[in-house]
C-alpha cells in the first residue's frame, strides 16, 4: 500500500526517487529485475541480499551481499516510503563502469561513473 501511495505522491510531484524496496525470504529468479525496485532479500530478520537491475542501462542484474562476514558488502536502509539508502556506493569495474549512490531512493552519479542510456 505504501509503494502504492508513493508511487501516487511522486506522480503528483510531492515525493522524488528511483527505486523504492521491497523485501521477499528468496532469493529473484533469473527473469530481469523491474526497473526501479530494489528488492533484499530477508530470511528470519536477517538481510542477505539486495538486488537490482543496474540503473546505468546495461541490462545487468547487481546482487549486492549485505552479509557482514563477506567483503565487499553492503548495508541498506529505508524511510517511511519505502525509500532505499545503501552505503557504500556501487561501482561497477567491468564492461558497464557505472558507479553511483542509492540516497533517499535517487540514484546519485559519481563523476567517474558513467551511463549507457
Amino acid at each position: 500500500m505504501k509503494a502504492w501511495i508513493a508511487k501516487v505522491g511522486r506522480w503528483l510531484g510531492l515525493l522524488k526517487f528511483d527505486l523504492l524496496a521491497t523485501s521477499q525470504p528468496t532469493y529473484p529468479d533469473a527473469a530481469p529485475l523491474p526497473p526501479g525496485k530494489l528488492i533484499v532479500v530477508e530470511d528470519a530478520g536477517i538481510q542477505k541480499w539486495a538486488c537490482m537491475q543496474c540503473p546505468g542501462g546495461c541490462g545487468k542484474t547487481l546482487s549486492l551481499s549485505l552479509n557482514p562476514a563477506r567483503r565487499p558488502r553492503w548495508g541498506v536502509k529505508w524511510d517511511f516510503w519505502r525509500r532505499p539508502s545503501v552505503e557504500p556506493s556501487v561501482h561497477q569495474k567491468d564492461d558497464c563502469g557505472c558507479h553511483f549512490w542509492i540516497r533517499g531512493g535517487r540514484v546519485e552519479w559519481c563523476a567517474d561513473g558513467r551511463r549507457r542510456r
